[in-house]
């Protein structure tokens, strides 16, 4: 152990572990009580009304043990509950209770026949724990406290403290008022309100530091710690309303996180970005070089879609900034979506539909066909179009497709070698291609003069692959039978007023892009994406990254990992290694990937190393970005 000159004071409930003891022990002692959910109640708010110093612990204290109704066989039970219950970062950091046992003390309002033997397994010994302890009946019933403990008066810990005589700089961290208060008394120097588990205004505002994790108190004392960066200083912004289950994903593992409804232009979202590391961004969001450029924090960018078109790839692998996407987890929703609108516009639904909400009876076959025995022709055979080729064919559709990249058919599906040919024959065309700007006014009225006469057109890809003018003049004329159109050239940032050529055409369907927007997909999406995040800024992973080297990692156990992204030019491995090898590193795992642009490589290391390595690895030239995971 390295003397650092500090004693570290630790409170025990929703510090050391997650919950208040006393109400998991109701929790066990009321079992089978009709009237236990109340009384759990009143002993919370009995609870936080102590810790907030609204009325003296004494009180707190012998109305809680009152209602407890508990006996000495319920604290086994108890101890093997709270053995789960330790806070994440408290059980992530063990090592630091154990090899700095000597300077670490509990000082609880709690009780020492429950604390003792969780604190034990971290090496903090019993006269090291300074808690209430219970009185118990001849029949082992709970029915009291020592009153002669210091801890059992209000205000105790103050007493408790003083008695201890710590010398060197005493930091306090605890959730409470009641930890604060040695702070406040002069006999603490520090007070750090811990958060993970709970958040007690009247601690925040009061605290030297808040610390939400166990990570941010040894990062702030530059102690030993499991991770080199704690995670609530990354920030991530996520944009667009994305699902709020990607903020529960990404808080949950200890980050910090912003929402934001709607998309922001660039030079707002220039001075949003300002300290961000992460950004969550939709369809909308264009993340430009310029952006690229002023958000120097910028670790990764997170597509919580199908296109990247919106993101500039190129300059972000040049800024070290990985992109992930989620090119599977809509899928079925836009196929699903694209078999309805097959249907609606083949048996001309929408314009009845129309006469029946303007009060007008119309009913008739004309121009209503079903589907089975038509041919339905796909335009890019991806993963959507394959998918939507396998339910066509299951529906009696007679399916053609075409695509620039050579596609194994699926089913009885028939592969056309040219464009034309499938526009030729199909009765209905759907496009499924991607981005890429060549795409543009891919469908225009050369194409569509070669379409069936009374074919009809679905869009579900890209807004900027159908030349609309041409598409407008060819339903007006009849050559296009009817459309169903779900995403437009120009598209708005938020939800308001728009125009498109295309309104008040018979037959039809409009809808604001939301070919990919499920309930379903859309959670998908919120797990997916933010998994890649994390698997990235966790461990390094760059696994189906659309714009950077691929690595898939082993787990990393007992050892510091160093990240270092660089330009791909000759000598840069050499000049890394070369400086391992100056200070003596111990390399456990060395992993590479390249492309034209950059390079990617993670050393894996024994944990002990010179800190001046990391300087000397960053000034290695040609270097993009370093970092470090432990």
């Amino acid at each position: 152990m390295v003397d650092q000159g500090r004693k570290y004071v630790f409170d025990f409930d929703s510090t050391l572990t997650r919950v208040e003891a006393l109400d998991v022990l109701a929790e066990i002692s009321l079992q089978g009580n009709a009237n236990k959910d109340e009384i759990i109640r009143e002993i919370q708010e009995i609870t936080n009304l102590g810790i907030d110093g609204d009325i003296s612990f004494t009180e707190s204290l012998e109305k809680r043990i009152k209602l407890l109704n508990a006996h000495k066989s319920h604290l086994t039970q108890l101890v093997e509950q709270l053995r789960d219950k330790i806070s994440k970062s408290i059980e992530t950091n063990k090592d630091f209770f154990q090899n700095y046992t000597d300077d670490i003390y509990v000082i609880s309002c709690g009780f020492k026949e429950f604390i003792d033997p969780i604190v034990k397994e971290y090496d903090i010994p019993s006269d090291k724990v300074y808690a209430n302890t219970f009185k118990f009946d001849e029949d082992g019933n709970i029915i009291g406290f020592d009153e002669a403990n210091v801890l059992a008066s209000h205000n105790g810990k103050i007493e408790c403290l003083k008695n201890l005589h710590l010398e060197g700089e005493v930091q306090v961290i605890g959730d409470g008022y009641s930890d604060y208060v040695m702070r406040e008394a002069g006999i603490a120097d520090k007070f750090f309100a811990y958060t993970e588990n709970v958040s007690r205004d009247k601690a925040t505002t009061n605290a030297d530091h808040v610390t939400p994790n166990m990570d941010e108190f040894l990062f702030v004392n530059d102690l030993p710690r499991k991770i080199s960066y704690p995670k609530n200083r990354i920030k991530i912004l996520l944009l667009e309303n994305v699902h709020p289950a990607a903020f529960h994903n990404l808080s949950e593992d200890g980050f910090s996180v912003e929402l934001v409804k709607h998309s922001l232009p660039e030079d707002e979202l220039i001075e949003k970005l300002k300290g961000v590391h992460v950004l969550g961004i939709r369809s909308k969001t264009q993340v430009t070089k310029k952006v690229l450029e002023a958000a120097d924090k910028l670790l990764v960018v997170g597509a919580f879609c199908i296109g990247t078109t919106q993101i500039d790839l190129e300059s972000a692998k040049k800024k070290g900034v990985v992109v992930f996407n989620a090119p599977y987890s809509n899928t079925r929703s836009v196929v699903e979506l694209a078999i309805g609108e097959i249907i609606t516009l083949m048996r001309n639904v929408f314009p009845r539909s129309q006469e029946i909400h303007n009060g007008q009876w119309n009913k008739t076959a004309a121009n209503s066909r079903e589907v089975r025995g038509k041919n339905l022709g796909i335009v890019g055979y991806g993963n959507i179009g394959k998918q939507l080729s396998v339910l066509a064919e299951a529906i009696g559709m007679r399916v053609y497709y075409y695509d620039v990249n050579d596609q194994l058919a699926l089913g009885n599906a028939v592969k056309c070698n040219t464009l034309e040919d499938l526009l030729n024959v199909s009765d209905v065309v759907t496009l499924h291609i991607d981005d890429n700007q060549v795409n543009k006014n891919f469908i225009g009225e050369r194409e569509i003069n070669q379409m069936k006469n009374g074919a009809m057109l679905i869009n579900l890809s890209r807004g900027f692959v159908v030349d609309i003018q041409a598409l407008v003049a060819a339903l007006k004329s009849g050559k296009i039978g009817g459309a169903a159109v779900d995403v437009y050239p120009e598209e708005p940032r938020s939800n308001g007023a728009f125009f498109t050529e295309l309104q008040g055409l018979e037959n039809v369907i409009l809808t604001p892009h939301v070919g990919g927007s499920t309930e379903e997909a859309q959670r998908d999406i919120a797990d997916f994406v933010p998994n890649k995040i994390m698997d990235y800024i966790n461990s390094g992973n760059t696994v189906d990254a659309v714009n950077f080297p691929s690595i898939r990692l082993p787990r990393q156990t007992n050892a510091h990992r160093f990240l270092h992204i660089h330009k791909n030019v000759p000598g840069v491995m050499a000049k890394i290694n070369k400086v391992l090898a100056e200070y003596e590193m111990n390399i456990t795992g060395q992993y590479l990937s390249t492309d034209s642009d950059v390079g990617y490589v993670i050393t894996d290391l024994d944990k002990k190393y010179n800190k001046e390595v990391i300087k000397a690895l960053k000034k290695v030239e040609n270097t993009i970005k370093f970092r470090v995971l432990y």
